[in-house]
C-alpha cells in the first residue's frame, strides 16, 4: 500500500473541528459496513474489515487485534484469478460458496466487496458483531480507504441535506473536483440532464429506509464530460444501531457501459434488419421471377428498395463506352446522379472498375454500389443511397450484395431470352491457342482434327459436345489413351470408322456451355495441333464487348479474327420442306412418305418393310437403302448439317 496523504486527513480535521472526528469516521467507516471488504495491492491482501474477518473467520489476536493477511479467504485462488482477468476500470463479480465477490480493479490494485449470496442454510451475520481492532490496524484502514482504486465517500445525515464529509483520492481523480469543491455538498451535484430519474429515486428510497443499494447512472465530471458511475451506498451504524453516516463506493464503468449500450444498439439494429430483410428479399425475388423485360425488372427493384424508410433511393447505371460515362438506366427516390464519369472518384465507378461492392459517404449521403455481374458478364451497377449521414453497415452490405446478384441473374435470363429470339447478330471469329479448351488439348495429344457437330444438355446441367475426329491416329484406342493425359475430360466413343470417329466430350472445360449461358450460339469449333478456330453468333442487343473480353480473360492468347454484323437466316416451314424435298430423289421421297403414312415408324408396326417394298415394286434391301438415305438427309436438314449423304 502507498503511504496515506497526511495533508488530506489534516484538511478534514481542520474543516470539521479537528480532533480527527471525520477522519476517524473515514478510517472506521469500513469497519461498520455490513458487507465484507478487503483491499489488495501487490498481489497481497493488505486489509480486511470487521465484516470480512468475521465472515471468513480470520484468526485475530484478542489482545492486539492483529490478524494474519495470509489466512484470508479459502476461495482466494479463484478471486486472485478473477483479479488478473478483470480489465482496469471495470468490475467483475465472482460467485463463491457464501458470498458474491465484486472486484473493482484499478492500475495499482483492487478493492473487493463481498455481498451475502443468500443461500439456504447460511444465516445472515448480525450487523453489530465486530472484532476489536488495534490502533496499528486503524492506520492500515485509513490508507486502504484513501488509496482504494474506487471512489469512496462518506456523508453525514445529521447535517443539513446529508452533505459529503470525506472523499478519497480516487473519487477526486474520477470526478475532477478538489476536496474543497466537494465536501459540504450533497452528492447529487454530479447528476445532470441525462442522469436516470429511476436510479436517483432508487438511491433516495434506500437512504430513507436505511438499506444499502447499488445503481448505475450517468454522472458528469467537473469539465462537463459524462461518465457512467456504478454507485453503492450503505448505511454506517454505531453500537446502538443508529445510522451515523453513509458510505458510498463509486466506480467508473464507462467502458463496460458503452460496450453494453453498443451491444444493445447493434442488437436492435440487427433485429430491425432481420425484420425488414425477409420482406425485401422476397419482394425482389418476386420481381425477378415475375418481370417480363429487363427494364421492368430494374425499375421495380429500384422502386422496392426506395420504399424502405432507411434508404433515400436507388438507381441502376450502365457503362456507356461511347461517352465514357455511367448512364442511368432507371432510378427511384432521391438519388440524383446522372452521367457519372467511368473514371471518376465515385463509388459507382469504383464498383465497375473493381467488380466489388463500394461504400462511401459524400456530403451527408452514403452511396453503396454493387456490381450487377452474372457469369462474368457485366450488366451495370446498382447504387443505394442513404441520407442524413446514415451509414450502410456491413450486414446491410451483405444483404444488398445478395440482392444485386439476384438482379443480375434475372437480367441475364431476360437478356438471354431476348438474345435467342433476335435476328440481328454479330458474327465473331476467334482463334484460341489455350490448351484449356478441351478439343484443342485432345487434338494436340492425339495428333488429330476435331470438328464440332452439336451439343446435348444433360439433366445435371452438364453440356456434352459431339465432335467428328479425323486423322491417322483417330482410333478409339489412341483417343482413349490421349484423353487419359487430360485432367477431368471424359471422352465417349460413339461411332468408329476408318480414320474417323464420332465422340462425345464432357467434363473439363465446358466452352460451349459457358458461351450458351451468355446467350451466344456456337456456330463452329475446329481444333487441330492445339489451335482452335471458333465462330460465334452474338445478338447485336447483347454486350458483345463484354462477351469477347470474357473469352479473352478465360483463354489467354485469344486473337480476334473478324466482326461482322448481319441478320440470321430463317426459313419458313414450307421453305424447309421444299428444300428437303428438293434434296431427296424421287425414290427416297417415296420410301420416306410411304413409311410415315403406313405407320412404319410406330410400334408395333402395322406394316412391314417387305410390304412397302412390294408397293414400290422394288426389293426389300433396295427399299431400306432408299429409306435410310432419306432419314439421313432429313436429320441433316433438321440439324443444319452440311455433310453429304448421297
Amino acid at each position: 500500500m502507498l503511504p496515506l496523504e497526511e495533508e488530506t486527513m489534516e484538511h478534514a480535521d481542520a474543516e470539521y473541528g479537528g480532533g480527527g472526528g471525520h477522519a476517524t469516521a473515514a478510517a472506521s467507516a469500513l469497519e461498520s459496513v455490513v458487507d465484507p471488504v478487503v483491499s489488495v495491492a501487490d498481489e497481497t491482501v493488505t486489509y480486511a474489515n470487521a465484516a470480512a474477518r468475521d465472515a471468513f473467520e480470520l484468526p485475530t489476536d484478542e489482545r492486539t487485534g492483529d490478524w494474519d493477511p495470509a489466512t484470508v479467504l479459502e476461495s482466494w485462488p479463484r478471486i486472485e484469478s478473477a483479479i488478473d482477468e478483470t480489465t482496469v476500470g471495470t468490475v467483475r463479480t465472482v460467485s463463491l460458496e457464501r458470498y458474491n465477490a465484486r472486484i473493482h480493479r484499478s492500475v495499482d490494485g483492487a478493492t473487493i466487496t463481498f455481498e451475502h449470496s443468500g443461500r439456504a442454510g447460511e444465516p445472515d451475520r448480525p450487523a453489530d458483531e465486530f472484532t476489536p481492532v488495534g490502533e496499528s490496524d486503524r492506520a492500515v484502514k485509513d490508507r486502504a480507504i484513501n488509496e482504494a482504486p474506487v471512489g469512496i465517500t462518506i456523508s453525514d445525515p445529521d447535517l443539513e441535506d446529508n452533505p459529503l464529509v470525506y472523499v478519497n483520492d480516487a473519487y477526486r481523480d474520477m470526478t475532477g473536483y478538489s476536496f474543497d469543491e466537494v465536501v459540504g455538498r450533497n452528492c447529487r451535484f454530479l447528476q445532470g440532464e441525462d442522469s436516470s430519474e429511476e436510479a436517483i429515486a432508487e438511491m433516495a428510497a434506500a437512504i430513507d429506509e436505511d438499506y444499502p443499494v447499488t445503481v448505475e447512472l450517468k454522472n458528469y465530471r467537473k469539465d462537463g464530460t459524462p461518465f457512467w458511475n456504478e454507485v453503492t451506498i450503505a448505511p454506517v451504524r454505531d453500537d446502538d444501531g443508529t445510522v451515523t453516516h453513509y458510505v458510498g463506493f463509486q466506480n467508473d464503468v464507462t467502458a463496460r457501459k458503452r460496450a453494453e449500450l453498443e451491444l444493445e444498439r447493434r442488437t436492435a439494429e440487427l433485429e430491425y434488419i432481420l425484420d425488414r430483410v425477409e420482406g425485401l428479399i422476397q419482394d425482389v425475388t418476386d420481381v425477378v421471377a415475375g418481370s417480363t423485360t429487363r427494364s421492368e425488372l430494374e425499375a421495380e427493384v429500384c422502386d422496392r428498395i426506395a420504399m424502405e424508410t432507411v434508404y433515400d433511393g436507388a438507381w441502376i447505371g450502365e457503362r456507356n463506352p461511347a461517352t465514357g460515362t455511367i448512364d442511368v438506366r432507371t432510378s427511384a427516390g432521391g438519388c440524383p446522379e446522372t452521367g457519372v464519369p467511368a473514371d471518376a472518384d465515385h463509388p459507382t465507378a469504383a464498383t465497375l472498375a473493381e467488380d466489388t461492392a463500394t461504400t462511401e459517404t459524400r456530403e451527408g449521403t452514403t452511396h453503396a454500389s454493387f456490381p450487377l455481374t452474372y457469369n462474368d458478364i457485366e450488366y451495370g451497377v446498382l447504387t443505394v443511397c442513404a441520407g442524413d449521414g446514415r451509414t450502410i453497415n456491413e450486414r446491410e452490405t451483405v444483404i444488398l450484395s445478395a440482392l444485386a446478384r439476384a438482379v443480375a441473374s434475372g437480367v441475364n435470363a431476360r437478356e438471354t431470352s431476348r438474345v435467342l429470339e433476335t435476328d440481328a447478330v454479330v458474327a465473331v471469329e476467334l482463334t484460341l491457342t489455350d490448351l484449356a479448351v478441351a478439343p484443342a488439348a485432345l487434338s494436340a495429344a492425339a495428333d488429330c482434327r476435331l470438328e464440332y457437330r452439336r451439343s446435348v444438355h444433360r439433366t445435371d446441367d452438364e453440356t456434352a459436345s459431339l465432335f467428328t475426329v479425323t486423322g491417322p491416329d483417330a482410333t478409339a484406342a489412341d483417343l482413349t489413351a490421349a484423353v487419359g493425359e487430360i485432367p477431368d475430360l471424359d471422352c465417349r466413343i460413339l461411332v468408329e470408322h476408318d480414320d474417323e470417329c464420332l465422340v462425345e466430350l464432357s467434363g473439363g472445360d465446358d466452352l460451349v456451355g459457358w458461351l450458351s449461358e451468355r446467350g451466344v450460339r456456337t456456330q463452329s469449333i475446329e481444333s487441330e495441333d492445339g489451335r482452335t478456330d471458333l465462330a460465334l453468333e452474338i445478338p447485336r442487343s447483347a454486350n458483345v464487348r463484354s462477351v469477347v473480353e470474357g473469352v479473352e480473360d478465360r483463354y489467354p492468347g485469344t486473337d480476334i479474327v473478324s466482326f461482322q454484323q448481319r441478320d440470321r437466316e430463317h426459313e419458313t416451314r414450307q421453305e424447309f420442306a421444299a428444300r428437303l424435298e428438293g434434296d431427296l430423289t424421287e425414290r427416297q421421297f417415296a420410301a420416306l412418305q410411304r413409311a410415315y403414312l403406313s405407320g412404319y415408324f410406330e410400334w408395333p408396326r402395322p406394316t412391314t418393310g417387305e410390304e412397302l417394298a412390294q408397293s414400290m415394286g422394288v426389293s426389300r434391301p433396295t427399299f431400306h437403302e432408299h429409306l435410310r438415305t432419306a432419314e439421313s438427309k432429313l436429320c441433316q436438314a433438321f440439324f443444319n448439317d452440311t455433310q453429304s449423304s448421297d
